[in-house]
């Protein structure tokens, strides 16, 4: 992006156990990420806090996604790996956000609509709030791409609008300043790549999701050999034969999401794995599945039990990385605050 230097911000939200799907759709692309970028990964346990404020795991929690990053193959002295609350400058950017923002645009937020449900009257005004929150997560860095989720790609839109409205409110301050393409980049999204969504064991139609009662709908990624390889003989399929071609999957969501994880996990394509395996009865493919996932999962899962069985070398990890991340906010903060006219210490 013309005139701002390359850097990836994302997050995950400690709400629970890390499963395939946030690995093949986020933690993996990630570590991909640091190999051609600058990047600063966010542990967002201001973001988890917006649906139940009383949260008794939170903390270990933070430290489990953190162990995830770091088992993954995250380097936390090249790139910043950090837990969001440890940095003041989320909330005070945010603040600001909320004035830049408009309600009609929070309106139209469809993550909000399916979060809170049909009592939204009861649903936190942190919920409500949560993308400009989630920008001020991005611009507080001037990050210029995030990689996304389907389901997040209407926030990173907010967060386009609040760069873009910001930038032109304060046009002249701003080119006074030296930044002449304005102050905030307006971010772009990185989608995509195999297996970017994973859905449900028990349900193709549905996403992979922590929240889900049955432990059978995912593959978390602190499971045991045994485990991995007991719910992919239990996932759902269909009694037809693998097709040869990609076409042949339309109507076939369980069978759609296997060819998926495999590609996935193997670094191929779905045209790749039916090559292999097309006529093939699911027997068959899922022992294919179960040795694949336990040979790249297994260590994964290994590491992470070790992590957290030292939690003062997490901690020290995240209060690292929030002393990096701390330099870079405060001297956003400091611009936004002689921007806006905000009168600031020192």
């Amino acid at each position: 992006m013309s005139g701002f230097k390359e850097l990836v911000f994302s997050g995950v939200q400690p709400t629970g156990n890390l499963h395939l799907g946030n690995y093949l759709g986020a933690v993996r692309r990630f570590v991909t990420l640091q190999e051609t970028h600058d990047c600063i990964y966010c542990v967002v346990d201001l973001h988890a806090i917006t649906a139940t404020l009383s949260q008794p795991d939170l903390a270990a929690q933070t430290r489990e996604v953190t162990a995830a990053f770091l088992a993954a193959g995250i380097d936390p002295k090249r790139h910043i790996v950090f837990n969001q609350s440890q940095v003041p400058g989320h909330a005070e950017l945010t603040w600001i956000f909320n004035c830049v923002a408009r309600i009609g645009w929070l309106n139209r937020m469809t993550q909000f609509k399916e979060k809170a449900g049909k009592d939204r009257e009861n649903a936190s005004v942190g919920l409500y709030d949560y993308p400009c929150l989630m920008a001020a997560d991005i611009l507080l860095y001037r990050a210029t791409h995030v990689p996304v989720g389907e389901d997040q790609k209407q926030h990173l839109e907010l967060t386009r609008d609040i760069a873009i409205k910001f930038n032109n409110d304060f046009a002249e301050k701003i080119a006074a300043r030296g930044h002449g393409e304005g102050y905030f980049p307006v971010t772009e999204p990185l989608i995509g790549g195999p297996a970017a969504r994973v859905m449900s064991l028990r349900d193709g139609t549905k996403k992979m999701s922590k929240s889900d009662p049955s432990d059978y709908s995912r593959i978390n990624l602190t499971d045991d050999a045994d485990a991995i390889a007991q719910k992919v003989r239990k996932a759902k399929t269909d009694p037809e034969p693998l097709p040869s071609e990609e076409a042949g999957l339309a109507k076939r969501p369980e069978a759609e999401n296997l060819v998926g994880i495999y590609a996935g996990l193997s670094d191929t394509t779905p045209a790749e794995v039916l090559r292999d395996f097309g006529g093939a009865q699911f027997s068959a493919f899922k022992s294919a599945l179960v040795d694949l996932a336990v040979a790249k999962l297994g260590p994964i899962g290994a590491e992470m039990a070790r992590l957290v069985k030292d939690p003062g070398h997490i901690d020290s990890v995240l209060a690292d990385g929030s002393a990096r991340a701390a330099a870079i906010a405060e001297r956003t903060i400091a611009d936004v605050k002689d921007i806006v006219g905000l009168i600031r210490r020192g």
